[in-house]
């Protein structure tokens, strides 16, 4: 993962996943491709504004963009303020789209997913 500054540099939806080294389905990115990252756009508004520590910044945009796409491939796409609550209470424990770092299982702990 790189700096925020690289990250403001980004352009094309796939430059947002090889950034946080998130594999996605490449179909699913050209045919949802201005909805995910509209969605994105919104989620991540409030906490470019809230978070000052970068580290946890490339967190919470690498957890959102997690968030959107997972949501997007499993066919719900919640709003930004239910994943920015999840966010900010730390409840990010539940399966491969809602939590918190790719690739990582949780077990099914329930997240807002309903998993």
């Amino acid at each position: 993962m790189g700096t925020v500054e690289e990250f403001y540099k980004l352009r094309d939806t796939e430059d947002y996943f090889k950034f946080f080294n998130i594999e996605f389905d490449q179909a699913l990115i050209n045919v949802k491709r201005f909805h995910m990252m509209k969605e994105y756009g919104n989620l991540i508004k409030k906490g470019l504004d809230s978070i000052s520590d970068e580290n946890k910044l490339l967190e919470f945009l690498k957890f959102s963009l997690l968030r959107v796409y997972g949501d997007y491939k499993n066919g719900h796409a919640p709003s930004a303020a239910e994943v920015w609550n999840m966010y900010e209470t730390g409840k990010l424990e539940g399966c491969a789209s809602c939590g918190s770092s790719a690739g990582t299982p949780m077990d099914h702990k329930g997240g807002s997913c309903g998993c």
